[in-house]
Formats: structure tokens, sequence, C-alpha cells
């Protein structure tokens, strides 16, 4: 499944389902797909999105200096993120609302 987002204030971004997933309840929502958040809530989803992906780094990095480096494909999920975050933050200045659907 990949899920798509959307705003007037930016280009679509699509992402595959289970990363999409966990961005939407980083963002504090429910994770339901469609759904949308409002540009007067945007603020403070972004804000709720950089704690997790600041969290979820540090655990990451935790990890890899335990670990050697062995898979040279893998994405991080704060490069996943970026361009949700663009989005979020272009549409924050825009005042725009961001939706999502399948």
């Amino acid at each position: 499944m990949l899920i798509t987002f959307e705003t007037k204030a930016y280009a679509n971004i699509t992402m595959f389902g289970e990363i999409a997933k966990k961005l939407i309840k980083a963002m504090g929502h429910s994770g339901t797909v469609p759904g949308a958040i409002q540009a007067k809530d945007l603020p403070k989803a972004l804000e709720q999105l950089k704690a997790y992906l600041r969290a979820q780094m540090a655990t990451v990095k935790d990890a890899q200096d335990k670990t050697s480096e062995d898979d040279e494909n893998y994405v991080s999920i704060d490069k996943r993120a970026m361009p949700l975050v663009e989005l979020l933050e272009a549409a924050i200045e825009q005042n725009e609302a961001v939706m999502w659907d399948e």
C-alpha cells in the first residue's frame, strides 16, 4: 500500500504505507487513512513529528554504535520523513491543510 500526502502549498508526497502510518501517528493523529490535519493544528503536528524523529535517531545511533554498518542500503527514518517535513513546513507557511489517502 502507498499513501499520498497532499496540500495546496507543496507537491504531493507518496510513501510506503507502513512508514507513512508511523509518521502520521508521530504527528499525533490516529493513523487512519484517509485523514487530514487542519492548518491551525499543523505547527503542533510538525513539532511532534520532529521530536519523534529525534528520538528515533538517538535509538538508531545507539544501535549502530554497537553493530557494524553491514546494510549500505538502509535509509534512516529521518531521511524518509524529510519530504513530509518539508511539505508540512510549506503548508504552515501558506496556512493550508494537509490530507492523505491511499
